[in-house]
């Protein structure tokens, strides 16, 4: 029994110490703030570019393909029997395993849209051209998160969850599940909705309220998904019908109004080209009068939006004057990341200002017109331009019943014994503020 127990107190204190001693050092953070956060161990499989370390204590030696099918038939077979299934595999000179993951496996790699990029340049070129727009991006999406103040500082806990979607800019199977990549898989609008989901993006409600939405959970289970994205080949459009006819990979090419969420000048000369797109797109299936009447109606729901959004907006920006936020963004904890914000404490009040970034740390009623700008009136949005006005009418009701408690809370935060309420206490030392400073 003692020897075993030798056995026991050796392997805890001695051989972990001496495999510890030769694992590569953790990897750092990246983006704006890459000194302030480390990656948790998924990270790898969400940004394998910048995170994925080659495991090299298990297996060592350079294999060919099918000395790797031999191996991962027992160990992976899941993995294995996706590959037969997939057109890698097919043909008289498949695309074996050292093609994507390396054949050294020493220093095998996770695949990135380069390493597809090899094979398939066209549709690389396209994605990262996405990046000639801005936000909101695919091809930025990584690094929207990385580059945000509450990644670094926010509990990883609650952020870690966000490059579950936002890896989409890092690696291709966020659309085709490895290892098949089947493109009938991305062509479904299950596909997409993993990601374009909830209230930030509801994509998959406004869509399925939509006639579209509705003739494709009514039969698209017996629509030919090996079809290519063209006209003809579908009853119905999808989202990826729409927003990468013909299989381009570049979807930012026709989305106007920028996400619903920032007014913009509908007629700059990018907005017109994206109009265009967007109008041959729907011309696949309707006359041209009434895809016309189609983005009538869509600026003029954005133009009644917009007008609630800046009264509302208006409302807090005059409480904000008078000193009747409370409590003010002087008596709040700071980002921690936010230099600024601490030396010139300031309530920053819509998409102009930064609200976007300032998802706590806010009053309630500056959180009130957070969800009413970000959630509601991107819901309306969302409903008019996936063609289901019922759906945007609902939440222009949302919204104004949004805004009228708004301004009945903004009278009452100016009745002078509300005004002497101090909550400072409250904010510096939450049990949630605590640990978010103690343990991030």
């Amino acid at each position: 029994m003692w020897i075993s127990h030798l056995l026991l107190v050796a392997l805890l204190l001695g051989y972990p110490a001496a495999l510890w001693s030769g694992l590569p050092e953790p990897p750092a953070g990246t983006g704006e703030h890459a000194s302030s956060w480390q990656p948790d161990p998924m990270h790898e499989y969400w940004d394998p570019a910048t995170q994925h370390q080659p495991e090299t204590r298990l297996v060592e030696g350079v294999f060919e393909g099918e000395a790797c099918l031999e191996c991962h038939d027992v160990v992976t077979p899941g993995i294995v029997k996706d590959w037969r299934e997939s057109r890698h595999a097919q043909g008289e000179r498949p695309v074996l395993c050292p093609a994507c993951h390396g054949a050294d496996h020493q220093k095998l790699i996770f695949p990135t849209p380069q390493t597809c990029g090899g094979c398939h340049p066209e549709r690389l070129a396209q994605m990262n051209e996405e990046k000639k727009y801005g936000f909101p991006s695919h091809a930025l999406a990584m690094e929207r998160v990385v580059d945000s103040k509450h990644f670094a500082d926010k509990p990883k806990a609650e952020v870690m969850a966000c490059l579950q979607c936002h890896s989409v800019g890092s690696k291709c199977d966020s659309c085709h599940t490895r290892h098949r990549f089947d493109p009938a898989e991305a062509r479904r609008p299950e596909a997409c909705i993993t990601c374009h989901s909830g209230p930030p993006h509801p994509d998959d409600e406004s869509y399925f309220s939509s006639a579209h939405g509705q003739r494709y959970l009514q039969d698209g289970k017996n629509w030919s998904w090996k079809q290519p994205l063209k006209a003809g080949n579908y009853p119905a459009p999808t989202c990826a019908y729409c927003h990468m006819r013909h299989g381009n990979h570049q979807v930012a090419d026709k989305a106007v109004w920028k996400f619903g969420i920032r007014e913009i000048n509908p007629r700059t000369a990018e907005n017109i080209i994206k109009r265009k797109r967007w109008l041959e797109t729907c011309r696949d299936c309707h006359p041209p009068e009434t895809a016309a009447d189609f983005f009538q109606r869509l600026d003029a729901e954005r133009k009644e939006s917009w007008r609630l959004l800046y009264r509302t907006e208006n409302i807090l920006k005059d409480l904000r004057g008078k000193g009747q936020l409370r409590p003010s963004a002087s008596e709040r904890p700071a980002y921690p990341m936010d230099l600024l914000a601490r030396l010139m404490p300031r309530e920053r009040i819509g998409f102009f200002e930064g609200q976007a970034s300032a998802f706590y740390n806010v009053s309630a009623i500056e959180r009130d017109y957070f969800e009413l700008w970000y959630f509601s009136n991107l819901s309306a949005y969302k409903g008019m331009a996936h063609q289901a006005p019922q759906w945007a009418g609902s939440f222009h009701e949302r919204m104004k019943a949004s805004a009228h408690a708004i301004a009945d809370r903004a009278k009452r935060l100016g009745e002078p014994d509300r005004n002497s309420i101090d909550l400072k206490p409250v904010w510096m030392e939450g049990e949630y503020t605590r640990f978010n400073r103690e343990k991030n």
